[in-house]
């Protein structure tokens, strides 16, 4: 597990693709609960420890994810993330060059239990919330593009559904368009950057991912 930011207050750790934030009905252990065990250890902690989900990230995705060591801190957290007071930064490789190398996109999303898929439309629609991100072309290889996108609203899989709505799926996002799996059942989706005004002590959190340019040179 990999820590990159903590206090006394929250942590944020570098989410694997491939692991969950949370536990499901699949079972499998959740990155909560490698941080609970991760506290426990560090600090000695007996019993229970506590151990709050701010966010999540799909499983698929890689990144960075907050999680609150306090109660005051989680509600904090949680009223700020209502807010839009966190700021996120991601950065997606995708097969396509996306029809404008920079661009603000608004879409209307909609999410059905069927298949655990949303669909994006250019118009309100009953059922629908609107979504907003904003993207920049920063980088291209022989076979992929690198983007940046700036998310505005948090709706489920909205950065893969919307960039597919453009002829932009995610490498590796078989769901939303892409044809090729990657070897790891990753997408090449990465919660590169966060930041916000920390819950308690009101200083500037701002942290990143680490991200290996030269990994999307070589794709």
């Amino acid at each position: 597990m990999e820590v990159v930011y903590e206090d006394n207050h929250i942590i944020i750790v570098n989410k694997r693709p491939g692991e969950l934030v949370q536990g499901d009905r699949t079972g499998d252990r959740a990155l909560v609960d490698d941080v609970k065990q991760y506290l426990k250890e560090k600090y000695a902690k007996p019993g229970n420890v506590f151990c709050g989900v701010v966010h999540r990230i799909d499983r698929p995705v890689a990144g960075l994810v907050i999680f609150a060591k306090t109660s005051k801190a989680l509600s904090r957290m949680n009223e700020m993330f209502r807010d839009g007071k966190v700021k996120k930064t991601y950065r997606a490789i995708t097969r396509n060059r996306p029809p404008k190398d920079e661009d603000r996109l608004v879409s209307y999303i909609k999410s059905t239990q069927q298949g655990n898929k949303s669909y994006a439309y250019d118009s309100p629609k009953e059922g629908a919330k609107e979504a907003i991100l904003s993207y920049k072309l920063i980088g291209a290889s022989k076979s992929f593009y690198l983007l940046e996108v700036n998310l505005e609203t948090g709706r489920k899989h909205q950065i893969r559904v919307q960039l597919s709505s453009i002829g932009c799926p995610i490498k590796g996002d078989l769901k939303y368009g892409d044809k090729r799996s990657n070897p790891d059942g990753s997408i090449s989706l990465t919660a590169y950057r966060i930041r916000f005004e920390h819950p308690v002590s009101h200083n500037v959190v701002d942290v990143e991912a680490p991200f290996d340019m030269s990994m999307f040179e070589s794709v």
